[in-house]
């Protein structure tokens, strides 16, 4: 079967009639600040919206933090209390020492204690990067704390595993994750560098700000202790299906997860799959297009 049979059609039709919305540099300023304690690791998260709404809980990815949810945070925040973490390592949260300290069981402790934390059992939880991995891992490990699933361009790790195994382009696009896993990658990392793929120049300088009160070194840890390493070998380890609905937006400009993975994802899922793929957006997809993607999980979510 082709992933372009799976395309939500009606809403890819928005991308002709939208504009990407321009960023709310002034969120930061609306937003409501807590911690959260994840095994006495302090992880931030930025608030919004009515606290009695359904929970929304956003994770973000590499080299990211809360505040990429920014334009999606203050649309949803009309119907849904909605809160971003910044994942431990990153800004405002807490940065443990040791590589094994962001072992994706930690890394779903983070977003469980959270969802505690705010005196909730369930959330609708979204992830774009690394924070989709989490979000993935959370929804297998942890299926009772997950309502509805939201991935943004980060496949299901069975198919990112399986194109690393498989792919050759897949294998050739992963260089950059290979050379992350390197020893003293971190010491090669700068905030200015890092934060050179922000298109809009003031919220540059609160990326620089953020990556600057980050610890480069845990950044690269999700690489050394989560990715995959050569030889790569397809996952064949007992499947745990999601049993949450599952939303996937995926920008077909990534070079660096191409779309191939996308395939079969819904062998790995009990319910349904909604896919819709984003032609010329790259791979932080929510920034990109940052209305159509807004669009389509408020369009989801109240189906």
């Amino acid at each position: 079967m082709n992933i372009g049979k799976l395309i939500f059609s009606g809403i890819l039709v928005l991308a002709c009639i939208v504009s990407v919305k321009a960023a709310d540099n002034n969120i930061d300023k609306r937003v409501e600040n807590g911690y959260a304690d994840s095994g006495g690791v302090k992880i931030h998260y930025a608030a919004i919206g009515p606290k009695s709404a359904p929970l929304i809980v956003m994770i973000h990815g590499f080299p990211d933090f809360w505040y990429t949810w920014r334009d999606q945070m203050e649309a949803l925040s009309k119907d849904y209390y909605v809160v971003a973490i910044d994942q431990r390592g990153y800004n405002l949260s807490d940065k443990p020492k040791g590589v094994e300290n962001y072992d994706m069981k930690f890394l779903v402790g983070d977003v469980a204690a959270v969802i505690k934390h705010l005196g909730r059992e369930k959330a609708i939880v979204v992830g774009h990067d690394w924070g989709g991995a989490v979000a993935w891992s959370t929804a297998m490990m942890m299926p009772q704390i997950v309502d509805k699933l939201i991935i943004l361009n980060l496949p299901h790790l069975r198919g990112l595993s399986r194109e690393l195994a498989n792919n050759p382009q897949q294998q050739k696009n992963s260089q950059y994750a290979r050379n992350f896993q390197k020893e003293d990658a971190h010491k090669m990392l700068k905030a200015e560098q890092i934060a050179g793929w922000v298109k809009d120049p003031e919220a540059r300088k609160k990326y620089i700000e953020a990556f600057n009160r980050s610890d480069f070194e845990a950044m690269l840890n999700y690489y050394k202790q989560n990715y995959p390493r050569e030889p790569y070998k397809e996952d064949t380890s007992p499947l745990i299906k999601v049993k949450a609905p599952v939303l996937m937006i995926h920008g077909l400009g990534d070079t660096a997860l191409l779309p191939g993975a996308l395939n079969n994802t819904w062998d790995w899922l009990e319910k349904d799959l909604t896919l819709v793929t984003i032609p010329g957006a790259s791979h932080f997809v929510q920034q990109d297009a940052s209305e159509m993607v807004t669009r389509s999980i408020r369009m989801w979510l109240g189906r």
